[in-house]
């Protein structure tokens, strides 16, 4: 380790949105630059890589949430100031949880234990709803199609009750290599509560080079492709498409 250790550790927990650097919160730019040692996961680390220079990085691969909690909760108790950077907001899907969890295993408290920071960041969710419209007027429900940390029985659960609810549907990770029928799945329950005509949007790499935006129908979705990168706004019973956007009025229906 080459960074200079000070008298006591502290980790931020730093969403850094997207991931462009124009999207990331002055916040959350200070945080990393007061750091001696960045952790995350490495395409994130790519994404913020202006940003690294002079730091001591470790970076880990997909699926390893629990590996750089571990890290950086280690680092810190070393005496590092580490900022742990995770996608988007760290309080939604990301790193804070984690963290948090491997700190308490460990006994940590906010009130005695080592100071922790969780800087927040611009979502998926808000990010694919700005590129949209504005799709995310009303009350809206965030649902993960990924059966990583729960089974897909549970989350079929949600969405029908999500879908019951006529709540604009903001769906995470629809579809990955290992499994690509989820997304079909989440159609076929949509599509017992709403009609084929509701609109969809679907955002590929919001603000990142390759970003792709499409709008289309619950009924014609499918014809599009989706990966973890994805997030998919299901609209609602009120929600429209017209003129190239996608809007929930404001106003409820009576």
């Amino acid at each position: 380790m080459s960074a200079m250790r000070p008298l006591s550790g502290k980790i931020t927990v730093v969403g850094i949105g997207p991931g462009s650097l124009e999207d990331l919160t002055p916040r959350a730019a200070r945080a990393i630059e007061e750091s001696q040692v960045v952790v995350g996961y490495r395409w994130y680390l790519e994404l913020i890589g202006g940003l690294l220079e002079g730091k001591t990085v470790q970076a880990f691969g997909m699926g390893q949430e629990q590996e750089r909690a571990r890290a950086a909760a280690d680092l810190a108790y070393q005496g590092y100031q580490v900022a742990l950077v995770s996608g988007g907001d760290p309080g939604v899907y990301g790193m804070a949880g984690p963290l948090l969890e491997a700190l308490l295993q460990r006994g940590w408290s906010r009130e005695s234990g080592l100071p922790v920071e969780i800087v927040p960041g611009v979502t998926a969710a808000t990010a694919g709803a700005a590129l949209l419209g504005a799709p995310l007027m009303q009350d809206f429900a965030v649902i993960s199609l990924s059966d990583r940390f729960g089974p897909w029985e549970l989350i079929a659960r949600r969405l029908e009750a999500a879908a019951a609810s006529d709540m604009v549907v903001v769906l995470y990770e629809p579809a990955s290599h290992l499994r690509p029928r989820h997304i079909e799945e989440a159609q076929r329950i949509l599509l017992q509560h709403r009609t084929g005509e509701t609109p969809v949007g679907v955002v590929r790499d919001a603000y990142r080079p390759g970003e792709q935006v499409v709008l289309t129908s619950l009924g014609q979705m499918l014809q599009h492709s989706f990966d973890m990168r994805t997030v998919v706004i299901v609209g609602n019973s009120s929600t429209k498409a017209q003129g190239g956007v996608m809007v929930t009025p404001r106003q409820y229906p009576s």
